[in-house]
C-alpha cells in the first residue's frame, strides 16, 4: 500500500509546496491595503513625471517650429539676394553692349 510513496521525490515535493505557500502569501501581500496605497502613490508619481515630460516635449516642439520658420525665412532672403545678383550682371552686360554698339555707329 505504501509502495507508491517510495517513488515520490521529497525534495521536489517540498520545493513545490514552498512555491505554493509563497505564492499564496505573495498574493495576500500584493492585494493588501498597504500595497494598494503604494501602487497609488507610484501611479501618481508616474502621472506627474508624464506631465513634466509632456511640457518639455511641447517646449522643444515649439522651439523646433520657430527654428524651422526662421530657417525658411533665411533661405527665402538668400534666394532673393541670389536672384538680385544674378540679374544685375545681365543688366550691366546689356548696357556694355549698347555702349559698344553706339561707339561702332559713331
Amino acid at each position: 500500500m505504501f509502495e507508491c510513496l517510495k517513488d515520490i521525490d521529497l525534495k521536489k515535493t517540498g520545493i513545490f509546496g514552498a512555491g505554493v505557500l509563497f505564492g499564496t502569501a505573495g498574493i495576500k501581500l500584493l492585494s493588501s491595503k498597504d500595497a494598494k496605497k503604494f501602487y497609488t502613490v507610484c501611479t501618481a508619481a508616474v502621472l506627474r513625471a508624464k506631465d513634466c515630460v509632456m511640457k518639455t516635449a511641447a517646449a522643444i516642439q515649439e522651439n523646433a517650429e520657430d527654428i524651422y520658420a526662421e530657417a525658411q525665412q533665411i533661405n527665402k532672403e538668400r534666394a532673393a539676394m541670389e536672384e538680385f545678383y544674378d540679374e544685375e550682371p545681365e543688366a550691366d552686360e546689356a548696357a556694355e553692349d549698347e555702349g559698344s554698339a553706339e561707339a561702332v555707329t559713331e
